[in-house]
């Protein structure tokens, strides 16, 4: 009876997910919700199919582990506050089982501040953005 209890729940895929420790092996962030990174450069991708237009994001190195992820920017303009060598939080983007978010192509992370401030605020005009 053990052992039956055992192979079913080998065969929830959350189960097994905590069991074997897979996020802190395989994701880039780890298993903390947030990290800090630093902005190497600036992209755009082209969205996937149906929808058309240039997604913002950068290509960030994660300070704990020296990893390079690609980073969505949200919202309109957002990417003109960003430089290069900016100290950005990411965050997941939210898309199931890790990984991308709708059109967004193949970027599982998203920024949610700018050298400590965050963004949405940055966007409004509450706060501006601290030099470096």
């Amino acid at each position: 009876m053990m052992r039956k209890r055992k192979h079913q729940r080998m065969l929830k895929k959350w189960w097994k997910r905590k069991y074997f420790k897979n996020k802190a092996k395989y994701d880039a962030v780890g298993p903390v919700p947030r990290a800090k990174a630093i902005v190497l450069q600036k992209i755009a991708a082209g969205q996937k199919q149906p929808h058309s237009g240039q997604l913002k994001g950068v290509k960030a190195q994660l300070i704990k582990n020296g990893k390079v992820v690609g980073c969505f920017v949200p919202g309109d303009g957002t990417i003109n506050y960003i430089d290069e060598h900016d100290e950005v939080t990411i965050q997941g983007l939210g898309g199931s089982q890790r990984g991308q978010m709708g059109c967004i192509p193949g970027w599982k992370y998203r920024v949610v501040a700018i050298n400590g401030v965050d963004v949405y605020q940055i966007i409004t005009g509450k706060k501006e953005k601290p030099k470096r």
